[in-house]
Parts: structure tokens; C-alpha cells; sequence
């Protein structure tokens, strides 16, 4: 089973944006590349070696979602868990 597949949400864990959600758009062997929706698009992914990188769960399936799909699933990831802190 791959480690890193598109569609999952993955935690960054070092550099300037360390503690951001992203969704995996694309891997190859050494790298996995992240998008946000708002400033890392679909199309301008963020390239990240995956040691710097933290799977968290699996969203979506195999396809490519768009900026806007991108950014509903990390509203609905935020949100529960904003959700489980407040309990």
C-alpha cells in the first residue's frame, strides 16, 4: 500500500507553513506535491520532500479535484476538528 496518495489530507512538519493542512494532489519518489486551494493551486502545487510531510487520512479517491473542491475538504476537516477540541 502507498504511503501517499492523492486525495489525502497530509500535515506539514517543517519550514514556514509547519502545522498547515494540505491535500496531496500528485507523488513521485521523493517528493509530494500539496495544494490548499487559496495561495498552493491545483495548478501551482507545493513540492515537499515527504519526510517533511505527515499523512493525516483519506478523503477523497484517485482523481484530480479542482481549487474549489480542494478548499471544501479542508473547510470540513478544519471544522471537525475545531469540533472535537471544543468536547
Amino acid at each position: 500500500m502507498e504511503r501517499y496518495k492523492t486525495g489525502m489530507l497530509a500535515r506539514s512538519l517543517a519550514g514556514h507553513d509547519a502545522g498547515k493542512i494540505y491535500v496531496i494532489i500528485g507523488s513521485d519518489s521523493a517528493y509530494v506535491y500539496l495544494a490548499d486551494g487559496r495561495l498552493r493551486t491545483v495548478d501551482h502545487p507545493k513540492r515537499k520532500k515527504k519526510k517533511h510531510v505527515q499523512p493525516v487520512c483519506i478523503i477523497c479517491g484517485e482523481y484530480k479535484p479542482d481549487d474549489v473542491a480542494v478548499k471544501r475538504i479542508l473547510k470540513n476537516y478544519l471544522n471537525q476538528e475545531k469540533g472535537k477540541q471544543e468536547e
